[in-house]
């Protein structure tokens, strides 16, 4: 029995060592590797999930959503030695073309803290329209520290153009704040 007993919490350690996010004041989850707090709300949206999306890239993710079906996600993975993020975020370009989507631009612009704004890369893909709605998805994606740091926001142009660029905003405020430099 105590041999079963020391198997089943090795078991659990291991476990408890794949997840990479741990519990945090307030509701929060600490992304331990990079020190990125995912608060239980951020920009007007709600946490729904945390978890790894690809563990060969270490690449992890907060999903966030909000009222009226607008969405935000929050990728974190080591930067690599070559940082470009046009290719860092290829695949999901790829997948929204894949399904439709056409591109509208792209370009780098300020986001994050007033203070001091990161450069951040963006590209938005138009996915659909519905009378004046225009249905949107922005990839978004900065070095902050040693980490890359991915925004994807799906929303409705124009109904929900202040409540993306808070999020997009309050995302990279929170990686300045909290990610080691």
């Amino acid at each position: 029995m105590t041999l079963a007993l020391l198997a089943l919490a090795a078991g659990a350690r291991a476990q408890d060592a794949g997840d990479p996010f741990g519990d945090a004041p307030n509701n929060a989850k600490l992304h331990t590797a990079s020190g990125f707090v995912c608060p239980s709300q951020l920009g007007g949206f709600e946490r729904d999930a945390v978890g790894q999306k690809d563990p060969e890239a270490e690449a992890d993710f907060c999903a966030y959503s909000a009222l009226d079906g607008v969405y935000g996600t929050i990728t974190l993975r080591p930067l690599p030695p070559t940082y470009d993020p046009k290719a860092m975020l290829a695949p999901d370009f790829v997948l929204q073309e894949g399904t439709g989507g056409h591109m509208l631009g792209e370009g780098v612009a300020p986001a994050g803290p007033k203070s001091a704004p990161l450069a951040v890369y963006r590209r938005t893909y138009e996915t659909a329209r519905l009378e004046s709605l225009h249905y949107r998805t922005l990839f978004a994606s900065a070095a902050v520290g040693a980490w890359e740091v991915e925004v994807t926001v799906e929303y409705a142009e124009p109904r929900d153009r202040e409540i993306e660029a808070n999020f997009l905003n309050a995302a990279y405020a929170a990686a300045v704040a909290r990610i080691a430099h």
